[in-house]
């Protein structure tokens, strides 16, 4: 059944009340004397540091207790213990997955996404939630995807112009935003287009410190944190409104987005309701948009640092060399990760690189660690997109999806919609970087600070 105004009113609240990151039950309190070494700094300036300083403070933690160290963050110096190998990162995603939980290492998104979402279920509602929404990402659903993307991208690049300068992430931005809104959700109609497009960027673009106040209500009634509130009960009512709509659209059957995809399946009777469609919608967003966006805007503008690179790119476009521009994806994923680790809450005692860990620890693998090592990668400092061709990374050393069996199910749509917008751009235009960049955090993602300025070439 449809939801009403005021039942969508009342789900909003709801979700913002349930869904607080530092609530529930106190955690168990564990004996810093069985943990990893790690910083003695205030907790709170160790949240501050992983939150807001990750790309220098995780490598300068590496460095300085080693492969394996504990960090104290948010709520009351809960303990986080980093791995950096590959053979840590491969027995954390093949752990058991009723006691390497996924949904408490997120809950920080809980006010966002929902009790709903992939990314905070677990156990067997994760299972059937993600045989849900399996159909909507197989091989199938992707190539009916792409002409799409690739009309979309074509629209973007059509309004450049030679000599003209760009941030890239600007324009990557706005392009995948409108991939996720066309795609995904299925949004056609302009009117609804131009209401839904600011409310998704004001949900995307918050920093950490609005990101955080999500676990204190009482900030909710003050400044940026009223405006993230105001802000999701608008976007909810859209997105009901829509759900609603395509519920009763006669074309139901024969469109192609992910949204229709995902409202058809019928699995016994066992369908997604319209809040679970909600959540899942907004994960795919936050999951889909920035990150994809960032990827591309690191990859334009490394592409064009080099005329070499450039030239390779410009030639794969032409000549339909898909695997080059996929590399090219990869390895911008590599050289600049845009999530910073991929984390597990232990719910019963495991062991993990030989270290026996209490319940109540969240552990995970370090991407930022993982993909800059020099014995997992030759050379990491250079972007070299001849890694990802004709053959692929060491087991467990590239990990942007994740991995096991909570690894990212818009894995391939991210890689299909990168290639497809790679070479939309570089089968109309060459580009040249316009100076250096470097990563700056912004809500759970990193993005490239000066926004990966590159000029348009012929």
């Amino acid at each position: 059944m449809s939801m009403l105004e005021d039942d969508i009113t009342r789900a909003t609240q709801r979700r913002l009340e349930r869904m607080q990151p530092f609530g529930g039950a106190a955690p168990p309190a564990v004996d810093a004397g069985v943990l990893p070494p790690g910083p003695h700094w205030p907790w709170l300036a160790q949240s501050v540091a992983l939150l807001r300083f990750r790309h220098s403070s995780v490598p300068w933690l590496h460095r300085r207790y080693g492969d394996v160290f504990t960090v104290r963050i948010l709520p009351k110096g809960q303990p986080l213990v980093l791995f950096t190998r590959p053979e840590h990162a491969k027995e954390i995603f093949a752990g058991d997955p009723e006691i390497f939980h996924a949904g408490k290492g997120n809950a920080i998104l809980g006010p966002i996404m929902g009790e709903h979402s992939l990314l905070l279920q677990d156990g067997g509602e994760h299972k059937r939630a993600r045989r849900l929404l399996m159909p909507a990402f197989n091989g199938h659903a992707l190539r009916g995807y792409r002409d799409l993307v690739a009309e979309v991208a074509r629209s973007e690049v059509s309004g450049w112009r030679p000599g003209q300068t760009l941030r890239a992430l600007d324009r990557m931005n706005a392009l995948t935003l409108e991939v996720i809104l066309r795609v995904v959700f299925g949004v056609t109609d302009e009117e609804r287009l131009a209401a839904l497009r600011p409310r998704v960027n004001r949900t995307v673009d918050v920093g950490p410190a609005v990101l955080m106040g999500w676990g204190y209500p009482r900030l909710q009634r003050f400044g940026p944190w009223k405006a993230a509130v105001d802000n999701s009960y608008a976007l909810d009512r859209l997105m009901y409104d829509e759900i609603r709509e395509r519920r009763s659209a006669p074309d139901l059957a024969s469109r192609t987005d992910v949204l229709s995809q995902l409202i058809l399946v019928d699995e016994g009777g066992d369908r997604l309701t319209d809040e679970e469609l909600r959540d899942q919608l907004v994960t795919l967003l936050l999951a889909g948009h920035e990150t994809t966006a960032s990827a591309l805007a690191w990859a334009l503008h490394e592409v064009g640092r080099d005329p070499d690179q450039l030239a390779r790119a410009r030639a794969a476009a032409r000549e339909g060399d898909d695997a080059w521009l996929e590399a090219v994806l990869k390895e911008s994923m590599r050289l600049h990760p845009v999530i910073p680790m991929v984390a597990r809450t232990l719910m019963r005692p495991a062991t993990i690189g030989g270290h026996e860990l209490p319940a109540g620890v969240t552990v995970g693998p370090s991407i930022l660690v993982a993909h800059a090592r020099a014995d997992n990668h030759d050379d990491p400092d250079r972007f070299r997109p001849e890694r990802f061709v004709g053959q692929n990374p060491a087991p467990n050393t590239w990990i942007p999806f994740g991995g096991g069996v909570r690894r990212c199910i818009g894995a391939g749509f991210s890689l299909m919609e990168g290639v497809e917008v790679l070479r939309e751009v570089f089968t109309a235009y060459g580009v040249e970087s316009v100076g250096r960049d470097r990563p700056l955090v912004r809500n759970i993602t990193s993005v490239p600070r000066r926004g990966a300025r590159i000029r348009v070439t012929t």
